[in-house]
């Protein structure tokens, strides 16, 4: 466990202190700052946050409690959080400071540890002090005692001292001489000492100062009336003080609650489990032994008050059975009640753990609604999966639906005439579409069947073969035959296609092949079979023209040596425009769209960089071309993309 103070000296702390639980199997790194109740340390509210993120990052938790003795704060939560490392910062005090206050925070701890190992971390802040020191609003016992003594002690001093002054000095001069000191002891210790130093200094003013002396007879009532006077001055005076120093209390403990109700929420908003974030901070913040959410499930008039509650969140030892089992019980609604063991709190903290009680209420149905959430997020997924799987397969339950439909209907139809050989190919088709409808509507069935979990998913090995195989349909495509698109793909690109196909008949292959196909493969097949016909259909279809060297007018294009000239003087290409050349003269008289040309120069992320094509084309034509605007072998097709048209005969190659 590491303690901060929101000092410069934290980052160092934090990491001093990761490296020791790294170096401690499972050991967990708390990162414990202590807000005093009487009023703020005066921490920088940006380093605190920074340095929490650190811890967080670190993989550590953040922590943050409420206590008057800082070292006894530690110690109490690092002995509950069952801590055995405690690092702490080397004292920011000066030397002059630490020999007037006394022993620090850091002697204190390594006094009180016990069992727990102090680390004390020097750092480069050591012994420079702590700035400005922040206003203290609180009057602690150690202060009113000091109020005391000093009210005590300076009458007497302030008597020694202006008695050897009386020939130069007169009554109303004692009196503001007094008068100071008074002020002085309710800046101290507050109204009482502050009345007790105004009483004890009017009479030294009436026996010493006020003829005649060394008697509390006063002759003048001009000067009664200055004591009168001076005693009425400082109790209102030191009133005024002691006003000033409580307000000042209140602002603080206001600003201390504030910050630890701000911690907490950020801990419910950034915490995945906000309940017990909320739980474990009332906890730590309040010194409790155990804090338990309870809650009375049904309606209050079900039974009496201790009856029938349960404990929805709990955090330290032994979870609270009913609220009269607590010190500190704070209803939330008729049934959600906070309950405390440890101990009991004044008025001012039970209305701060008011606070943490609707956080927790807040938490509670923050975490009912996600898990209601969640419970419905399968339903919302499977409604979703089922959507698109009826959308995908919608024509696949068309088709055989349709065919069948056809030949029952033909059959039935009077006006035709129907052969025996027709009428059962009529019958075959029926039957072979509503078998295929049969099966997709069995698939359908159990794949609602798995998601309602009606039917257990036993995985076993399968062949990739026969999965590609039953995943490929035949060359009967929902819109338009496989021949068809296998002509269409020929008219403007010369990949290899290679066919898989269901149908073994000799005709169906030799369609394919004719209209551009390059290799026949039926189903079933083996797919080191597959494998190897494209490796082959590769090796076939290699694009390198059978001339390495072609020729435009006066300029030569060397493909094999990447050299363009004209007349034998070189003309530079930069990499992208010998790319897109390249492309285009191996593929001469075809027409290339703007979407192939970018895929295959730029690539695929570049499918609509028009602008850069058009810009690549215009610099070949200036360079290739003896007339850049009316290009003879680099044409456009308007709307479509460009061709290389070579010149008719062997001139052009």
């Amino acid at each position: 466990m590491v303690a901060l103070t929101g000092g410069p000296e934290g980052e160092t702390l934090i990491r001093r202190a990761a490296r020791i639980a790294a170096r401690s199997a499972g050991g967990d790194l708390l990162a414990l700052y202590v807000t005093r109740s009487d009023g703020l340390t005066g921490a920088d509210p940006a380093a605190l946050a920074a340095q929490r993120r650190l811890t967080e990052a670190l993989g550590g938790s953040y922590h943050q409690v409420v206590g008057d003795d800082v070292p006894e704060a530690l110690l109490a939560f690092a002995r509950a959080e069952n801590a055995t490392q405690l690092v702490l910062g080397a004292s920011r005090r000066g030397w002059l400071s630490a020999l007037l206050t006394g022993p620090g925070v850091s002697l204190r701890t390594i006094r009180d540890s016990g069992d727990i190992d102090v680390h004390i971390v020097t750092h480069s802040r050591m012994g420079r002090g702590r700035g400005l020191p922040s206003v203290r609003g609180g009057l602690p016992p150690p202060r009113k005692v000091a109020g005391y003594a000093l009210a005590l002690a300076l009458a007497p001093l302030l008597a020694l001292v202006l008695a050897n002054l009386r020939l130069h000095l007169n009554l109303t001069s004692d009196m503001l001489v007094f008068l100071i000191g008074v002020i002085a002891v309710a800046l101290v210790g507050g109204l009482i000492p502050a009345v007790v130093a105004a009483v004890t200094g009017s009479l030294f003013l009436n026996y010493y100062f006020a003829p005649p002396f060394y008697t509390f007879t006063i002759a003048e009532a001009n000067n009664a009336l200055a004591l009168v006077v001076f005693v009425i001055v400082a109790v209102v005076v030191s009133s005024i003080v002691t006003d000033a120093a409580r307000r000042s209390k209140q602002a603080a403990r206001a600003g201390a609650e504030s910050d630890l109700l701000v911690t907490t929420a950020d801990s419910i908003l950034r915490g995945e489990q906000p309940l017990q974030a909320v739980v474990d901070r009332v906890r730590e913040a309040f010194g409790m032994d155990a804090v338990t959410l309870l809650e009375r499930p049904g309606s209050p008039a079900a039974g009496p008050p201790s009856a029938g509650w349960r404990a929805v969140a709990s955090s330290g030892g032994g979870p609270i059975a009913k609220p009269e089992d607590a010190d500190v019980a704070i209803p939330v609604t008729d049934d959600l009640c906070l309950a405390a063991r440890g101990r009991t709190l004044p008025a001012a903290d039970r209305r701060v753990l008011g606070a943490f009680a609707a956080y927790a209420a807040t938490a509670l149905e923050q975490q009912r609604l996600t898990a209601e959430a969640e419970a419905v997020r399968p339903i919302a997924e499977a409604d979703r999966i089922r959507a698109a799987l009826l959308a995908a397969v919608s024509h696949d339950l068309r088709t055989p639906l349709a065919a069948a439909e056809a030949a029952v209907t033909s059959l039935r139809s009077r006006d035709v005439q129907w052969s025996a050989e027709d009428h059962d190919e009529l019958l075959a088709t029926a039957d072979e579409s509503l078998d295929k409808l049969t099966r997709l509507v069995e698939n359908l069935l159990d794949m609602s069947r798995l998601q309602a979990g009606e039917m257990s998913v036993f995985p076993k090995a399968a062949d990739l073969g026969e999965v590609i195989a039953s995943s490929l349909d035949d060359l009967g495509l929902p819109d338009l035959d496989g021949v068809e698109v296998i002509g269409g793909l020929r008219g403007w690109t010369d990949p290899p296609i290679i066919v898989l196909s269901g149908r073994a008949d000799s005709t169906d292959k030799v369609e394919a092949l004719d209209a551009g196909a390059d290799d026949y493969v039926t189903k079933p097949f083996g797919m080191d079979e597959l494998l190897a016909r494209m490796r082959a259909v590769v090796r076939r279809s290699a694009t390198e023209p059978s001339e390495p060297e072609v020729t435009l007018g006066e300029v030569t294009i060397d493909l094999a040596a990447k050299h363009v000239s004209r007349n034998g003087e070189h003309i530079r290409l930069t990499p992208t425009e010998w790319h897109l050349l390249e492309v285009l003269l191996r593929h001469p008289g075809k027409l290339l769209s703007r979407r192939q040309l970018l895929h295959e120069v730029w690539g695929p992320g570049y499918a609509d960089a028009t602008g850069n094509l058009r810009l690549y084309i215009a610099q070949l034509r200036r360079k290739l071309e003896p007339d850049p605007a009316r290009p003879r072998w680099l044409l456009t097709e308007p709307g479509m993309g460009y061709r290389f048209q070579p010149d008719a005969g062997p001139a052009g190659r």
